[in-house]
């Protein structure tokens, strides 16, 4: 296949990356409507980034799952669209160089989970999950959940790789708490500070309200939030889901957070 002759022929970070079959790209695109959005240029960029990608990462398949060459690159393509405005190629996947493995599932994952509640007494449990990002480890994802990115249910269409690789930019500057590492001047704030400080005051007060609108729903039977409710269990689920929804249904986005659509702008397409 072409991503095992990829890996055989690019060992080494010197050797050239060879081009994605233009067949193979188009396909992969068309699958997914917001990078089928993306204009001539970005989609450039974004194959580019996509061909690097994939000679970095390594591919498993579990419960004897073959992952194909358009299973990865459907990965690749999504998991590298946060990277899109972030400089070459080279310099943008650093943000991801601190794991190699990705596990594809060939359905949703159970994993087991333990909890202590507040009177000290041990619970556990399984978790159905559709992907999971492990800080300095590999990323997991459930292959029906990945392929169905974008199209399901219309505007309310997800993508669990954005999601979870969202979730290793986060953590890039430790433990997934909701606040990236931010760039130098930062929606003209100066030092990292300031940066902060502007971040927190976007995005506090949009999860607290936000976890209201859903505690009301689930309460009180009113209104369930357009946005996934699971971003209301913490602040990094909040940040996960909200920008795995700017990028899938950008309109409908800043539609609903006007106050975060700019703060999403800034951070993941600087200059622009």
């Amino acid at each position: 296949m072409w991503l095992r002759r990829l890996v055989q022929r690019v060992r080494g970070a010197v050797a050239p990356v060879p081009d994605i079959p233009a067949a193979l790209w188009l396909q992969v695109v068309a699958r997914h409507p917001f990078l089928a959005a993306l204009d001539l240029a970005e989609l450039a960029r974004l194959r580019a980034l996509s061909a690097l990608f994939l000679q970095r990462k390594q591919f498993t398949g579990a419960h004897g799952l073959q992952v194909s060459d358009a299973m990865a690159l459907s990965i690749a393509a999504q998991a590298c669209l946060p990277l899109l405005h972030w400089g070459e190629p080279a310099q943008a996947l650093a943000w991801y160089d601190d794991f190699v493995g990705i596990v594809v599932h060939p359905s949703d994952a159970l994993a087991r989970r333990k909890a202590i509640d507040e009177a000290g007494v041990v619970h556990h449990y399984h978790e159905v999950l559709q992907g999971e990002a492990m800080e300095g480890g590999p990323v997991m994802l459930s292959w029906p959940a990945v392929d169905a990115a974008g199209r399901a249910d219309g505007e309310h269409a997800t993508s669990v790789v954005i999601h979870e690789f969202v979730h290793k930019i986060d953590m890039k500057n430790g433990v997934a708490d909701g606040c990236p590492p931010l760039p130098p001047g930062f929606l003209g704030t100066h030092g990292v500070r300031a940066a902060h400080a502007a971040w927190r005051a976007a995005w506090e007060p949009a999860y607290q309200a936000f976890r209201e609108q859903v505690v009301i729903a689930q309460r009180f039977g009113g209104d369930w939030p357009w946005l996934d409710a699971y971003g209301a269990t913490a602040p990094a689920e909040f940040f996960a889901v909200a920008c795995e929804a700017w990028f899938v249904h950008r309109e409908r986005f800043g539609q609903e957070f006007p106050a975060l659509a700019p703060v999403l702008q800034a951070f993941f397409r600087p200059g622009v």
